[in-house]
């Protein structure tokens, strides 16, 4: 007798849900598992998963184009939305002959800077009129959901058109001072760089780019900064240094001075984040602002980098965030361990000094 993939589909969503967990795995020979506040836990009631299993659950999840998509390319991003209106992005993959599907959880209420443990200083970029704002940390650290947070500020706040593109679209924005266009790669637009090119003749104030990748983006997207236009993205980089070198690094050499005069003119800020486990429970971020001003400009501009990061330890008057405080801060207030600070930090001897 043939499973109800639908309905296992629906128990594990509701498992997920009833933990507090933010994402959901299916691997053949493994139990169906979930990850909750950083760690992963099988579902060890669960029956392992067959071949067929998996099969079962990427034709619930996946439409037959997609499923077409998937055969020929092996892997695939997608979105996935249950009865009840949850919706997760997930991707799809090859392992060893047989399917892994990883599902992450988008929450349905977009949470508030506040709500997210986030400075307030956000709140201030989220208000420009122009400029280009990277959200940058390794994967799953929430950058997704800070630009959701800053997007929903400006569509509460201002009367602005707003055009996302994203591959695949995440969070869901409901019109209320703004109108938002949401284009998802692949369904609604080819790729980034053409949707971002297409963009200008939108009639568009703010443009949120899913992800930057590759240089024809990276350029689009600068350029749109320069033109007026206020921009959002996300990188996967490590701090505001490595981000700026890796922007910069991605183009040819005969392109490079040109991209980094543009940055250095065009660039509001880089924020980056690293969400922690809470002794309380559950996680909490913690992260680096870096504000572009004169200074940073002209070392964008003068190939010194690498100093970027003494400007932001010393910056906090201007309301930059050391990633070092921001972890020291935390343990102070007993809300981390003193081990999860280290883990999470680029400079260990620094922040030993602040602890």
């Amino acid at each position: 007798m043939a499973l109800d993939y639908a309905a296992l589909l629906k128990k594990y969503i509701n498992v997920l849900a009833h933990e507090g967990g933010s994402d959901l795995h299916f691997s053949t020979e493994a139990h169906p598992t979930i990850r909750v506040a950083g760690s992963l836990a099988p579902m060890l009631r669960e029956s392992v998963l067959t071949q067929e299993d998996t099969q079962g659950f990427v034709s619930i999840l996946l439409t037959p184009q997609q499923r077409e998509r998937f055969l020929k390319g092996q892997e695939m991003d997608f979105a996935y939305e249950s009865d009840d209106g949850t919706r997760f992005r997930g991707n799809a993959f090859f392992q060893r002959g047989g399917i892994g599907i990883a599902l992450r959880l988008i929450p349905k209420a977009i949470r508030t800077i506040q709500e997210l443990n986030l400075p307030e200083i956000l709140t201030s970029f989220a208000r420009k009129t122009q400029g280009f704002f990277l959200v940058v940390g390794p994967v799953g650290q929430g950058k997704t959901t800070t630009l959701a947070a800053m997007i929903e500020l400006i569509n509460t706040e201002r009367m602005e058109h707003i055009v996302t593109i994203e591959d695949p679209i995440e969070y869901v924005y409901q019109p209320k001072q703004s109108l938002v266009d949401q284009r998802e790669v692949h369904i609604d637009t080819k790729d980034f760089a053409t949707a971002l090119q297409s963009a200008f003749r939108q009639d568009v104030d703010v443009i949120l780019v899913g992800e930057m990748r590759g240089p024809e983006t990276m350029a689009a997207a600068v350029t749109a900064a320069e033109t007026g236009h206020l921009v959002f993205s996300t990188l996967h980089t490590n701090n505001a240094a490595q981000t700026i070198d890796r922007i910069i690094d991605s183009f040819p050499g005969a392109q490079q001075e040109q991209i980094r005069l543009q940055l250095a003119a065009s660039m509001a800020g880089i924020f980056s984040q690293r969400l922690i486990p809470r002794i309380s429970g559950g996680l909490i971020p913690a992260y680096e602002l870096l504000i572009n001003n004169k200074a940073v400009a002209n070392l964008i501009r003068e190939k010194r980098t690498h100093e970027i990061n003494t400007v932001i330890e010393t910056g906090s008057g201007e309301g930059m965030i050391d990633m070092n405080r921001s972890l020291a801060d935390l343990v102070g207030r007993g809300e981390i361990t003193v081990e999860s600070a280290y883990q999470c930090s680029l400079n260990p001897n620094v922040l030993q000094k602040l602890l």
